[in-house]
């Protein structure tokens, strides 16, 4: 697969840059469990998959996050291994740039109400499963919305749009709440 080519895809080295989709965070969330091929990865993002509950990928789906991942060297292959019933299966791992940037992502709060339905739930996903905490994140993310949602729980109510985000906004404050009081 080829990226899209132009001055912005490339930093000074020549090295491909990359803005990762929510589906390449998610196949690089589990790389970063350890190294696993396409279709372990689109197992764990089925509908059926704790993961897949918050996002579901389907297989060519995650085997075009593979590509695109490796091309931008955020992870590389490590062996191919016969597969069960089909060709040949190549196992990828994360690289050390993909890890940076997968630590640097879960770390940050979503920048909207609207992103925390799977944006958000998919960081907090992935680092429950590394067995890591998650108050700092949570803690952040009441921090970023904070102006937000107190923007949109007063104010006027105008129109049916108005009165949705306030609700979704209420829901969301009660959310993180919640989730703070069930990690402490």
């Amino acid at each position: 697969m080829r990226l899209r080519r132009n001055a912005d895809s490339f930093d000074k080295r020549g090295a491909v840059l990359l803005t990762p989709s929510l589906t390449e965070w998610a196949v690089l969330g589990l790389l970063g469990e350890g190294p696993a091929h396409g279709f372990a990865l689109a197992r764990e993002l089925g509908t059926a998959a704790p993961l897949g509950r918050i996002i579901t990928v389907r297989r060519p789906l995650v085997y075009r996050a593979l590509e695109r991942l490796e091309a931008a060297g955020w992870c590389g292959p490590v062996y191919t291994e016969p597969g069960k019933a089909g060709p040949n299966r190549t196992v990828y791992r994360i690289t050390p740039t993909g890890r940076r940037g997968l630590k640097r992502w879960l770390s940050q709060p979503v920048g909207h109400v609207r992103d925390l339905r799977i944006e958000f739930l998919l960081k907090v996903g992935l680092k429950r499963r590394a067995g890591e905490d998650i108050d700092d994140l949570v803690s952040r993310q009441q921090e970023v919305l904070e102006a937000t949602l107190g923007a949109l729980t007063r104010g006027r109510v105008l129109d049916e749009v108005d009165l949705w985000r306030r609700h979704n906004a209420r829901a969301v404050r009660a959310f993180l709440r919640d989730l703070q009081k069930r990690s402490g």
